[in-house]
């Protein structure tokens, strides 16, 4: 039985392990295979990337350059844009972007051609694994027929499975080996084979009933935080009619030891699952007649946040008789989240073209992104490139109004605070001694 060989393949380490995608899910993933003792290809379609592995060297924050070399150099990990490779491999993982349309439905182009190279070079022998988030029903829907369409059947001649990843850029914490791994197969014996490949890298497994078991609880996982985050920024704005401080309240209701969980405001969501997932969730509830409100409520609170904090500069200008229009604006912080170069759906961005379509010269300082380019943002102003700036005395002097939109730890913010006439605090960067210190008037989410 092709359990029974996968099985006896994996627990002697003796399984090839092949990863479709190199980014943020994949690297840390196939990392951490070829340190427990497998031997892996990782697939790319980019050439530099491929090159910058067996090169031992990682553009990945969350994976030490150290490790891939040591990899490399071990003979465990290669990377190649040769797909062919897919037929030698006896487990393979599907790690690929699954954006969304303009039209806000899902992006299936990414999986349907790793498929399609799967489907092209697959062989009897094989366990297939999804770990790309996508709306219930992918992989026994779309995947398994493509399989099945080249003559094999499932348990027989493959096995296939989802289990969706976890990854949390930049958190030193929670990383894949101590992420518990949600399993389900489109069979029990994938979810079995699937679960105990996992088991070699992962602390805790936690198998269940199916794939679309699997599916769903991702999108449940970052649909409860999208909803969540969404309320706290609409609290946010009602604090602020209220004259109440935001972030006093939410450390006061973080006191409760039980019937609470603390979300934070922000100047919107970012990264590649919190602002995409739980459209992957609306999509298919409306394909069975099911509106899902909520969803759609924290959806439009989340994105007109960046509006709502370039009006929170455009009032403080204002009352300096000063107009966005014509006025040096420095952006703090252009990736989505703290400490990491990752721009993936940054509000930022937003910010940045709704000021300059307003008029503003706008500038900013990252320390982990040199460049801005026409890719990253949605151009409505005049879509130029913008580059990091060195963050200088005269850079912050020279400033109408900073806006701290990421609250990297390497900005000296009580520095930023004595240079600066004005300041919108969006991440609640400035603690109650750096502001009580303050030359520059501070406004806060």
């Amino acid at each position: 039985m092709i359990k029974d060989e996968l099985e006896k393949l994996i627990s002697d380490k003796a399984a090839l392990v092949g990863v479709i995608g190199l980014g943020y899910v994949g690297l840390p993933l196939i990392v951490e295979f070829s340190l427990k003792g497998f031997n892996t290809i990782g697939f790319e379609v980019d050439v530099k990337k491929a090159n910058e592995i067996n090169a031992g060297r990682s553009y990945i924050v969350d994976v030490t350059s150290d490790n891939v070399k040591e990899c490399v150099e071990n003979g465990r990990l290669k990377a190649t844009t040769d797909f062919s490779k897919l037929g030698l491999c006896d487990a393979i993982i599907i790690c690929v972007p699954t954006p969304l349309r303009k039209t806000k439905d899902p992006d299936m182009s990414y999986i349907l051609t790793a498929g399609g190279e799967i489907q092209k070079y697959m062989r009897r022998g094989q366990l297939i694994i999804l770990e790309s988030t996508t709306y219930p029903g992918t992989t026994d829907e779309v995947l398994q027929p493509m399989f099945e369409k080249k003559g094999f059947k499932l348990d027989e001649d493959f096995l296939l499975a989802f289990s969706p990843e976890r990854v949390d850029p930049g958190n030193p914490q929670f990383q894949t080996h101590n992420i518990p791994k949600v399993v389900g197969g489109v069979s029990d014996d994938s979810t079995d084979v699937a679960a105990m490949l996992y088991g070699q890298i992962v602390g805790q497994v936690y198998p269940v009933s199916s794939a679309r078991v699997a599916e769903a609880a991702k999108l449940w996982e970052n649909t409860f935080r999208a909803i969540n985050i969404g309320m706290a920024n609409e609290m946010a704005k009602l604090c602020n009619a209220l004259g109440i401080d935001t972030w006093e309240v939410v450390g006061a209701a973080a006191t409760k030891p039980f019937g609470f969980m603390p979300f934070y405001p922000g100047p919107g969501i970012g990264g590649h699952c919190i602002p995409l997932d739980p459209h992957y969730l609306s999509w298919k509830a409306r394909q069975h007649g099911f509106d899902s409100k909520f969803i759609s409520l924290a959806e439009q609170v989340n994105s007109n946040m960046p509006a709502y904090v370039v009006e929170l500069a455009s009032t403080a200008l204002n009352e300096r008789k000063k107009a966005v229009n014509g006025s040096k604006i420095l952006i703090l912080g252009v990736a989505y989240k703290k400490d990491i170069d990752d721009m993936r759906e940054s509000p930022a961005l937003s910010i940045i073209d709704l000021l300059r379509a307003d008029g503003a010269d706008v500038y900013y300082h990252d320390p982990f992104v040199a460049e801005v380019t026409f890719d990253h943002a949605y151009t409505i102003g005049d879509g130029e490139p913008l580059y990091n700036k060195e963050l200088t005395d005269d850079l912050i002097k020279q400033s109408d109004c900073v806006i701290i939109c990421t609250e990297h730890s390497d900005v000296d913010y009580g520095r930023v605070c004595q240079l600066a006439s004005l300041i919108v605090d969006t991440r609640n960067a400035l603690t109650l001694e750096i502001r009580n210190g303050s030359k520059a008037k501070v406004v806060r989410l």
